[in-house]
Parts: structure tokens; sequence; C-alpha cells
């Protein structure tokens, strides 16, 4: 077998990814987001003073919730929560607050109750992640999730009865 006619045959194949929220071309330093005021600044989203020159953008994560597009889905069931409610909540609320103290772009977006459900939904997937396993762990029960095919999204269930 000639290897010349055939190629390399032991390259990466790199997997597609996509997120529609990323930004494809490198933001200006500084920028600052107008609506929350994150600024993008040494290749990250942070809570830093703007700069008084800093260009003006719409951040992904408040694009998201502008959008209503969420990045993660949490799916709560079971009468655990009914009797729960305040403290599962809060527990909710003390995650956010320090996730997005460290990662401006990992936010709540909504806690909505439907019919025997609540569906929390997260402007990224590691808030999501992080609230489902904390849930687990202070409470037990079931936690099942799984990742979007080639998209940035997880949808995680916890169910207790």
């Amino acid at each position: 077998m000639d290897k010349g006619q055939y190629g390399r045959r032991d390259r990466l194949i790199q997997e597609k990814r996509h997120d529609t929220y990323h930004e494809r071309r490198k933001l200006p330093e500084p920028t600052v987001c107008s609506v929350c005021g994150a600024v993008f600044l040494e290749g990250r989203w942070a809570w830093w003073e703007a700069a008084v020159n800093a260009h003006a953008i719409v951040c992904p994560a408040c694009q998201r919730i502008k959008d209503n597009f969420p990045a993660g889905y949490l799916e709560i069931r079971g009468g655990f929560y009914g009797t729960h409610r305040e403290e599962i909540t809060n527990l909710i609320h003390n995650l956010e607050a320090q996730e997005k103290k460290a990662h401006p772009m990992e936010r709540l977006m909504a806690i909505a109750e439907e019919e025997g459900r609540t569906l929390v939904t997260t402007t990224g997937i590691h808030l999501a992640r992080r609230i489902g396993e904390a849930l687990n762990n202070a409470y037990q029960g079931e936690l099942d999730f799984t990742y979007g095919d080639g998209e940035k999204i997880i949808r995680l269930t916890w169910v207790r009865e």
C-alpha cells in the first residue's frame, strides 16, 4: 500500500461544538456589558470596574436571558420539593450567588413551577449541574443528566418523592 495515496490516518478529528452565544471574534479589551456591567478583560468576563473608554456590548449571559434561551435545564420532581420549597429555593439562590461572583456568565434565569414539577433554567451548564449535584448531595434522591449533542446545553432531572 502506498502511504502517499491515502494520506495520514492518525490525525485527530475535531468534534463540532456549536454555541450560538460564543464570540467568534476576539472582543476588544476592555469591553463592558451595557446591561449587567460585567467587564471583559484579560480574556475573561469578571466583575471589575469598567474603564472610561471601554467598548460596550451585551454579554452572552444577558443575551441568553433576553432571548430566553437557557444553557442549563434542571427539572425537579416529587413531593419532597413541595414540603421543602423554601429551603431548596434558598439553596439554589445561594449557589447562584457563589457561582456568579466568580463566573459572571453563570446565572439563574428562572424558577418556574408547573403541574407536578419545577423547572430551573440557567445561562450556563456549570451552574445547572452544580445545583443538581448540591440537591442530590444534600437530600439524596435520583439525579440524571445529559449534555446536548454538539451544543453547550445540559438537561438534569432530580427526583425525590
